[in-house]
């Protein structure tokens, strides 16, 4: 190697034999592949964000998500809001517009959340507003300024309540049943429930009692009016089980029009029962504490 040292570094000119190219082309060639190989098996460095690149959102970031339209946005905070079409210009800026605030109590999760979504005024709302000042604040707004019907629904206090007639709703035989076990179910209060023959004979009276109001009575009677007065006129004498009452002479004239009507078959298995049964049943059991909420 050391006297063949000069001889090769005598010209500056690269040798143009054949041998000496190729051994230059495919000394190239295998330092190419050898960088590239180290390049991918490389780690990537984010320089100056170790510790993370989240920074705080400017008005540049928000500003795809709002509405040119103040009125059609949720409002998030004093300079940042999303716009309410669901179908933007451009998908991808398209946002679920779920909230879940969390407060305290008096921190004002009312005052400067819900309110001011209320009044913007841009969709249908549905409030739980257990202390009644959201109804005294915003309600005259939305519906004399903007148009909004109010429905207001009150358990507390009846006389501040607007009304619901489910009755209104009945249409079919799977109607009713659906109806009466919801009554069932929602009016059994907190005790233990008792020997379910009651509770197996309410239902049928009620079904018969139900369905002839519904399917028989005329429209201004299909109420829940109609079925507490019919309940508070089935007399039922212990001495005497022939006794009619009003009820049974009406389920009695309907026998004779449409004997299969599914109230006169509810009704003939409730009758099933002896009258003693149902003397004790009506005026003692649950039948009227159950309805004791609607007064006629």
């Amino acid at each position: 190697m050391v006297q063949t040292i000069g001889p090769a570094f005598q010209s500056p000119a690269p040798g143009l034999a054949l041998l000496d190219l190729a051994v230059g082309v495919a000394g190239a060639v295998g330092l190419y592949f050898m960088v590239q190989s180290k390049i991918k098996k490389s780690r990537k460095f984010r320089r100056d964000m170790e510790y993370g690149s989240a920074r705080w959102g400017t008005e540049a970031d928000i500003k795809p998500f709002i509405d040119p339209k103040f009125e059609n946005n949720v409002i998030l905070t004093g300079t940042e809001r999303l716009t309410m079409n669901t179908r933007p210009k451009i998908p991808a800026n398209a946002r679920n517009l779920n909230a879940c605030v969390i407060g305290s109590s008096g921190s004002g999760k009312t005052r400067f959340w819900l309110t001011p979504q209320l009044l913007q005024a841009h969709s249908s709302y549905v409030v739980v507003d257990p202390k009644g000042g959201t109804l005294s604040q915003c309600g005259y707004f939305l519906q004399k300024k903007k148009g909004y019907k109010v429905r207001v629904f009150n358990s507390i206090d009846f006389s501040k309540s607007m009304h619901y007639n489910p009755m209104a709703y009945i249409k079919t035989e799977s109607d009713v049943l659906k109806f009466v076990n919801a009554l069932i179910a929602n009016t059994k209060g907190d005790g233990k429930e008792g020997d379910p023959f009651w509770t197996k004979a309410e239902t049928l009276l009620y079904c018969a009692l139900v369905a002839y109001i519904v399917f028989e009575g005329p429209e201004e009677e299909r109420n829940m009016n109609t079925l507490v007065e019919m309940i508070n006129s089935m007399e039922v004498r212990e001495d005497d089980e022939s006794f009619k009452n009003a009820v049974d002479y009406m389920f009695d004239g309907l026998a004779k029009r449409n004997p299969q009507h599914f109230a006169v078959r509810q009704y003939a298995k409730y009758k099933l029962a002896s009258g003693v049964v149902r003397s004790k049943r009506l005026p003692n059991h649950s039948i009227r504490k159950r309805l004791k909420p609607y007064k006629p």
